[in-house]
Parts: structure tokens; sequence; C-alpha cells
């Protein structure tokens, strides 16, 4: 199977993050990171960059207009023929939506989905662990459990669009990183 472009979905904890970044290492791909890709345009001294840090400083995710314009505004710059790798987009179906037409339009095909499945309670014991670890204010039992929600109804028909749109595998996300990696390759043929 010819890759260039592939979407990681999965719920918080399931280690897409991990995973597309080994993949993109192993393939020489590009990881959009849209957590980074935010707060590089943050940074930016324009009207645009000031408006997105106003909004990142609060805390507040950004409205899926600011968060297309932020994609396209990247998306421009990226040479349609390297291999991406997306980690955090979509999120939500007009998130997808705009993302297909743009990346079809640039030429791309073959577009592959990698869903990291994984249980409720492992997604609250990872989460859970991580803020012990790293300290984070935004895992606390019920922020988790909000998040979790959200997921299930917002990201939930994300999957289901692209599962008709791109081709399409789930892979179990419970295993260790090594492990889930070596099932990604070999799904991947890679």
């Amino acid at each position: 199977m010819e890759l260039n472009t592939i979407f990681f979905i999965g719920p918080q904890g399931s280690g897409k993050g991990t995973q597309a970044k080994i993949l993109a290492q192993k393939l020489n791909f590009f990881h959009w990171d849209m957590g980074l890709i935010c707060r590089e345009t943050a940074g930016q001294d324009t009207d645009f960059g000031r408006e997105v840090k106003n909004i990142i400083d609060k805390g507040v995710y950004l409205s899926d207009d600011m968060l297309i314009k932020v994609a396209e505004n990247r998306l421009k710059t990226l040479p349609a023929n390297q291999g991406v790798i997306f980690d955090g987009i979509p999120r939500r179906l007009g998130q997808a939506q705009f993302l297909m037409d743009f990346l079809k339009k640039q030429g791309r095909k073959n577009f592959v989905t990698i869903y990291l499945s994984l249980p409720k309670d492992e997604t609250f014991k990872r989460l859970k662990l991580r803020a012990e670890k790293e300290g984070r204010a935004d895992d606390t039992e019920e922020a988790i459990e909000l998040r979790l929600k959200q997921y299930t109804e917002v990201t939930l028909p994300v999957l289901d669009y692209l599962n008709g749109e791109t081709t399409f595998f789930e892979v179990d996300g419970t295993p260790a990183v090594a492990l889930v990696s070596q099932k990604i390759n070999q799904v991947l043929g890679v």
C-alpha cells in the first residue's frame, strides 16, 4: 500500500501521539501535532497569531473555524508529496471534511486511519497516572470524565466518516508501546 496521509484517532491516553511520532520517524513523514502547530501560530507576531494566543492562554479550545484556519495556513506550506501523519486533528466532523477536501485538492490519495482503541477503565488509569507524573491540572477524575464524554459525542462520528473515506485499521492501544508499534507496522505493511 502506498502511504502518504495517515490519521491517528483514539481516546485520550491511547498513545496516539507516541505512536504517530514513532511512525513518522520510521517513514520520514511530517508529524502533524495539532497542539504544537497551534502554539507555533500563537507565537507569531500577527493579528491572527495574537488572537490564537489569547484563546490558548485562557485554556479554551479553538473554535472549528479558528482551528481550520490554523490548519489551512500550515497545510499550504507542506509539499503535496510530503508524507504526513495527523495527530490531534480531526476531532470533529467539520474538521475531518475540511481536511479531506483540502488534501484531495492537493492531489493526495491513499488515506489511512489508525484507530487506537482503549477501554474506558484503561483510559482513566493512564490519564490519572499521567496527571501524577506530569502534575497536569486537566487530568482530574471529573475532567477526564468530561473529556471522554466529549470524545464519545464529538469524535466518534469522525470515526464513521473516516471509516468511509479512508483505509481504516483498528489497533488495540492497550499493550506496551513497542507491541502497539509492531501491530501498526504490520497492518500498514511497513
